[in-house]
């Protein structure tokens, strides 16, 4: 009979709280940390709605953990009768001479992914509401929607405790000390010894990590909410949108038919500073890409936005997230670094992340985001 190990979860996020589940349901014994609680908006898990496709831009072959993130989507609302997600698709637009248009659809045909590809007078007729330019391509791909952030955090989250994990909730911790017989984690309160532990911690990974050998840069991001002055946005097709050119940005028409938010890509972040004090106040000027984006692509949504919040993101320099142990400390797995990526592909990380805790090695496709080997980020 093999001995249960102990595994500890230091985050319960949007990685930290799919772990906890993925370790639970695989019969760990689970302690989780979490310097707030699990579903709070003080990071990257905020905002209602987030993206869930299945085609890639940036690299096709994230398409298999898609695919397993889609499986274990699906897994977790039927153990827990919640809708985390809706597969109402999700637009993808931009130039054909841009190289991430072209990256899609390669992924599409690689992988034979559902999807529809539409012309402008296609798009005129179904999604009046989007402006294409000329040169610009629009693909629908169908396997996709939106994720339900706050709910998904706390339905994982709550369903690891029903199979018998603990969480410790405002508990930061302190430090993660490895040795060859295990981990110790230090909180104000004391410290506990696991066999392993995964640390999922976002936003903080540079000040509970110091030494840590890649650069995660910490953006500070703006999520905008639109009035549709026309019906269009809320017909009976309603996806979410992704524009590579000449802005980079996406969309999601809200689940209550109220509004439509909106997000930019990483260089229009600035960077967030100490996680501990972000700045959530936003300047009229931080709003003038929004503006002109509306104008430009989007102008059946009133100029003004109606809610706006700020939320933190990491990013490596190849926008690739750093998953595995820590160099000379195997007992640490390190998740982070996702680079606008992982929500969507939550699941699926968080376990890998147990793959790593329990057995050491994962049989999905990760080498080539591992950090086995990697000397930058």
């Amino acid at each position: 009979m093999s001995v249960r190990k102990r595994v500890a979860v230091v985050g319960v996020g949007t990685m930290g709280s799919q772990a906890a589940w993925r370790l639970a349901a695989r019969g760990a014994e689970v302690v989780a940390y979490d310097r707030f609680a699990p579903g709070h908006d003080r990071s990257a898990a905020g905002g209602e709605t987030r993206i869930f496709r299945s085609a890639h831009f940036e690299d096709s072959r994230y398409v298999p953990l898609l695919k397993h993130a889609d499986a274990l989507w699906e897994e977790l609302q039927q153990q827990t009768g919640r809708e985390l997600r809706r597969l109402s698709g999700c637009l993808l637009m931009g130039s054909t001479e841009h190289h991430q248009m072209a990256t899609v659809l390669e992924s599409i045909a690689e992988h034979d992914l559902d999807h529809e590809v539409l012309d402008a007078e296609a798009m005129a007729k179904r999604f009046p509401q989007y402006r294409l330019e000329d040169g610009d391509a629009a693909v629908l791909d169908r396997r996709a929607g939106f994720i339900r952030p706050e709910l998904t955090v706390q339905t994982a989250a709550r369903r690891a405790e029903q199979l018998g994990a603990t969480i410790h909730r405002y508990t930061p911790v302190r430090e993660i000390v490895s040795s060859g017989s295990g981990v110790e984690i230090r909180t104000d309160s004391g410290s506990e010894r696991f066999d392993a532990v995964v640390v999922t911690v976002g936003p903080w990974v540079n000040d509970l990590l110091p030494e840590l050998p890649w650069e995660v840069d910490i953006r500070r991001l703006i999520s905008a909410w639109y009035v549709p002055t026309t019906d269009a946005w809320f017909g009976e097709e309603r996806p979410a949108f992704i524009r590579t050119t000449p802005t980079h940005c996406y969309g999601l028409p809200s689940p209550d038919g109220v509004s439509v938010k909106i997000g930019l890509n990483k260089e229009l972040h600035s960077p967030a500073g100490d996680p501990n004090a972000l700045e959530r106040t936003i300047q009229p000027e931080e709003l003038e890409v929004f503006t002109e984006l509306v104008r430009r692509h989007l102008p059946d949504l009133h100029p003004d936005p109606t809610r706006l919040s700020v939320y933190m993101e990491g990013y490596t320099e190849s926008s690739r997230p750093l998953i595995g142990p820590l160099p000379g400390a195997e007992n640490v797995i390190l998740l982070a670094g996702f680079s606008g990526h992982g929500f969507k592909l939550s699941p699926a990380f968080g376990d890998i992340g147990a793959d790593l805790a329990l057995d050491g090695t994962s049989a999905h496709p990760i080498d080539f985001l591992s950090t086995v080997g990697r000397t930058t980020a």
